[in-house]
């Protein structure tokens, strides 16, 4: 079955965070409020407003997951990704910049 979640940046930091069901924000995507319906998926996007608002985190959208046996598992790439925690660049390949630059 297919659900969707709140995902968001931290502003301090910049850290991807999962909306729980205690509209507090985790960095576990495990621990994240499954949104089974448009009402409830209205309401998590605007008490992640609300932390919006409070410069607590940044760019909130909602996010599509597959409940499987295994536990929650992201719908696209771009979601595996993040809920990977992993960089997608890491130190020794310096800044993207300072490549172009060479």
């Amino acid at each position: 079955m297919t659900v969707q979640v709140v995902t968001a940046n931290r502003l301090r930091d910049g850290v991807i965070v999962w909306l729980t069901p205690e509209l507090k924000w985790s960095e576990d995507y495990a621990e994240s409020k499954l949104l089974r319906d448009e009402a409830e998926a209205n309401a998590a996007l605007e008490a992640a407003g609300i932390d919006v608002k409070a410069r607590l985190v940044v760019g909130p959208y909602l996010a599509e997951f597959k409940e499987t046996p295994e536990g929650l598992q992201a719908a696209s790439a771009r979601e595996r990704i993040r809920a990977s925690r992993l960089p997608t660049i890491t130190p020794d390949q310096g800044s993207w910049t300072a490549r172009i630059q060479g």
